[in-house]
């Protein structure tokens, strides 16, 4: 058994190491392939067996380098980032089996360059988990950031650069102009940026400060998508789908509300913000985020379009539990982050293979597809009723959490959001399910027959989908976790 210490600086040198090899075995796809795959499941494994420490009350850390007084390099576990941990690294294992069929079925180029950076991403992902202070997160916040932007314009199409030009410009913008003079004011308020149970702010700043703290960090973190600085993600739609689903489900959008969440819970305190009174804004700027991409969504028809304004909205969410600032709504945030990572990157699996087999991208197309594609269309139904937030998945867990902790503090408003955008989300999913399995097929597509994607498509989303119903019926684990948090 390794020192904690040891597996903790594991999580981030085991997927850079991984692409270094997979760089090196380029001129062999087989090769290439089975080192993702055993980086991936080695990583999960590294994981898993911190699990029982920080479910045990401790706090392995390791600190690599101090630049000056209270700004050190440093790597810390606590029931967070273990969660977060766990989704990246589960999820990349069964990204890395969708991504191999869809790269194979569509003959895409640069698949090398393709898997050396998704492995970088996620070695980028683990520090952000792993992160012990302020200073640390964003120095790896912002090397996901660059590390993304080739995976964005994988294509090398003008719509491609195009869309990572957006994306660079708004991450590295907001980040630069907000998020760091956030953290030079912490620093230069407490002396040090080092996250703390209950916060660091306490008896350092008060008044109007510490809103204007708070607004420099939530509209810093523009992973996390809050409207107006959102559209960097459906631009970035113009990357490959595997991609896609890491955008919203395994690092970039989760690294932005794991950060959000983080910074509440463990910089500002969630004592310190209620009894300051200064946070009451963030659920209102939160409310108009998910009911206002809700709508775009709804009168999206390109299906991936649909997908990424679902993700502002769903995004918008956890932030909204955050905001809340009740031990309720607190689990919600952490759970639904989990949550919408199993939902999310089924529905974009889902998408992928329909692009795949059926070469189609936009909702008023699916008519009938589910008679042909019955596992996909299956486990899209299921992730859909995630994201709304019904039984038997997982996402009904969440957002019961969720408004419970908007009722336990009051909060109408919060109440009328979660109502109205459920139903939102109800009316931009199901009608995709009815049309897929209850209309007929155009006459176009009667003469044009196709069935699944390849299989190693079909049975990631399948899991992923299987994953949605296994977390709501043994939800255990998440909720330990979800309340060590709390």
């Amino acid at each position: 058994m390794f020192e904690p210490q040891t597996l903790l600086l594991a999580l981030v040198l085991i997927p850079a190491l991984g692409a270094m090899l997979l760089t090196w075995a380029g001129r062999w796809p087989n090769w290439r392939e089975a080192i993702t795959f055993t980086t991936a499941g080695l990583l999960l494994v590294t994981v898993c067996q911190l699990v029982p420490l920080v479910l045990a009350q401790q706090t392995p850390s390791i600190t690599l380098w101090t630049l000056a007084p209270g700004l050190t390099l440093a790597l810390s576990l606590e029931p967070l980032g273990l969660l977060f941990a766990l989704i990246a690294s589960g999820l990349w294992v069964i990204n890395s089996m969708y991504s191999v069929g869809y790269l194979r079925a569509n003959a895409e180029g640069n698949q090398t360059r393709f898997f050396a950076c998704f492995a970088l991403s996620i070695a980028a992902t683990m520090g952000i988990a792993t992160s012990a202070n302020l200073f640390t997160l964003f120095l790896f916040y912002e090397l996901l950031t660059l590390l993304t932007f080739p995976l964005v314009t994988h294509h090398g199409t003008p719509e491609a650069q195009k869309g990572g030009r957006i994306y660079l410009s708004i991450l590295l913008g907001t980040s630069m102009l907000l998020l760091l003079p956030a953290l030079i004011a912490v620093w230069a308020f407490t002396g040090t940026t080092d996250f703390k149970a209950g916060g660091i702010l306490a008896g350092h700043v008060s008044g109007p400060w510490v809103g204007v703290l708070l607004a420099l960090a939530m509209f810093g973190i523009g992973k996390a998508a809050l409207m107006p600085f959102h559209h960097w993600l459906p631009n970035a739609m113009v990357a490959p789908t595997p991609v896609s689903a890491l955008l919203h489900a395994v690092a970039v959008v989760k690294a932005g509300v794991f950060t959000v969440v983080k910074l509440v819970v463990y910089l500002f305190g969630v004592d310190f913000l209620r009894q300051s009174g200064q946070a009451a804004w963030l659920t209102w700027v939160a409310g108009f985020s998910i009911v206002v991409a809700s709508i775009v969504a709804l009168q999206a028809d390109n299906l991936k379009r649909r997908l990424a304004f679902s993700t502002v909205s769903q995004l918008s969410y956890v932030t909204l539990a955050t905001a809340l600032l009740s031990t309720w709504s607190i689990k919600a945030a952490a759970l639904h982050i989990a949550a919408h990572a199993v939902g999310k990157i089924t529905l974009f699996f889902a998408a992928g293979a329909i692009y795949t087999a059926a070469h189609k991208t936009r909702v008023s197309e699916l008519n009938g597809i589910g008679r042909r594609m019955p596992w996909t269309m299956g486990a899209f139904g299921l992730a859909a009723l995630s994201m709304i937030g019904l039984p038997p998945t997982f996402g009904f867990i969440s957002k019961w959490y969720l408004v419970s902790g908007a009722m336990a503090t009051a909060n109408n408003f919060a109440l009328v959001v979660i109502a109205l955008s459920t139903l939102l989300n109800a009316a931009y999913f199901l009608p995709i399910v009815y049309q897929a399995f209850f209309k007929p097929l155009s006459p176009e597509d009667e003469h044009h027959p196709h069935g699944e994607a390849p299989w190693p498509m079909v049975l990631a989303l399948s899991v992923t989908a299987g994953l949605t119903v296994a977390l709501f019926f043994f939800p255990d684990g998440a909720l330990a976790l979800a309340s060590r948090l709390a």
